[in-house]
């Protein structure tokens, strides 16, 4: 993935970014971290910022051989890496840092499933850590955090509403496996506000939908992840439901954009969904449209296990992306342009 920035496509999503119409000086001449640095999000994030140039970039991560495969800028004076775990208790990283971008999680099913203790503690130790890093008792609250929640926090539809806005809240069964990862978004969302409330600190919070894109890692098992696997392979895509649940989506770089939005033009403690009606799409037709482009099949087949404890039970989960839209951000690509520019970027990497 180090030749990533050579494909022209990608760089034209990632110069794209670092050209926003926002008021970029809060990141002037200061050092920016982000955990999980070599995940999805991460790796694009980092792009955006060092092509843009303005910030020193820290990436905390678990493998500083994995970070050196995903990110081409070990020589640079501007980006360091640091070892760092977030699901150690009471760890801190010892780089200083001004911002902080916290997508650090567990976010796949298998992973819930087989992991749940990391899950949680991603999301709850490692967030603990990081804003008693940033806002420690009595310290200066001039740092800021953005902590990358989720849309899964919503839980169930309750058949009340097409959309889900800031104000809604669904229903989750926390006496399952699968409960871990919304319940611990949904917790870490009001120990943001706990701190917000008691030590002054600037937390942002955009609610990340299902995003996909050429920084996508072939060990998650998300459907949409296992679906371009099979894609780029040349084999059939399988599906392992009837395929009637229908979610958001969203490009990865327009997601960063409005991670970025949110930091730059977003207020305080806000919650902001990162979604638009053109990314929302049946799972059937998301298995459908990419099997076109590449020119292959549809198939059925039961999950196993692992898989099906892991699995969204969701059966509707569209996120109203209007208060954002109101602070400006835009999504460049709907679900089928997206899904397209996905497949040729990887197919040019592979």
């Amino acid at each position: 993935m180090a030749d990533r920035l050579h494909i022209n496509a990608y760089l034209e999503d990632v110069r794209r970014v670092s050209q926003l119409a926002l008021d970029w000086s809060a990141l002037d001449g200061k050092t920016v971290a982000v955990t999980g640095a070599t995940g999805m999000i991460g790796a694009f994030l980092v792009d955006v910022l060092m092509l843009r140039g303005q910030s020193n970039v820290v990436a905390l991560g678990r493998s500083a051989d994995k970070a050196r495969m995903r990110l081409p800028y070990f020589e640079s004076p501007r980006f360091s890496f640091e070892a760092y775990d977030v699901n150690t208790p009471d760890a801190m990283p010892s780089a200083n840092a001004d911002v902080v971008f916290h997508l650090a999680s567990n976010t796949h099913p298998r992973a819930y499933a087989t992991d749940p203790i990391g899950t949680i503690t991603s999301n709850i130790q490692g967030l603990r850590n990081l804003l008693e890093w940033l806002f420690p008792e009595g310290g200066q609250a001039s740092r800021k955090l953005v902590f990358a929640s989720s849309n899964e926090i919503y839980g169930e539809n309750r058949g009340d509403v097409d959309l889900f806005d800031e104000n809604y809240c669904g229903y989750i069964d926390c006496c399952t496996l699968r409960a871990g990862y919304p319940e611990a978004k949904r917790l870490g969302e009001a120990m943001c506000q706990a701190y917000i409330a008691q030590r002054n600190a600037e937390v942002f919070v955009p609610r990340v939908t299902r995003t996909y894109g050429p920084t996508m890692l072939t060990s998650d098992t998300k459907a949409i992840s296992q679906f371009v696997k099979n894609g780029l392979a040349g084999e059939d895509i399988v599906l392992k439901s009837e395929g009637n649940q229908l979610y958001s989506y969203q490009y990865v770089a327009d997601t960063v954009a409005g991670m970025l939005y949110v930091l730059l033009a977003g207020k305080v403690g806000q919650p902001y969904n990162i979604a638009s009606p053109d990314s929302d799409i049946t799972l059937r037709d998301l298995a459908g449209a990419i099997a076109d482009a590449a020119g292959t099949k549809v198939v059925f087949e039961l999950p196993d296990a692992i898989e099906r404890a892991g699995y969204s039970t969701a059966t509707k989960a569209l996120l109203d992306g209007s208060k954002l839209r109101g602070l400006g951000w835009q999504p460049e690509y709907g679900i089928q342009e997206g899904m397209a520019r996905t497949l040729r970027i990887l197919k040019d990497l592979s």
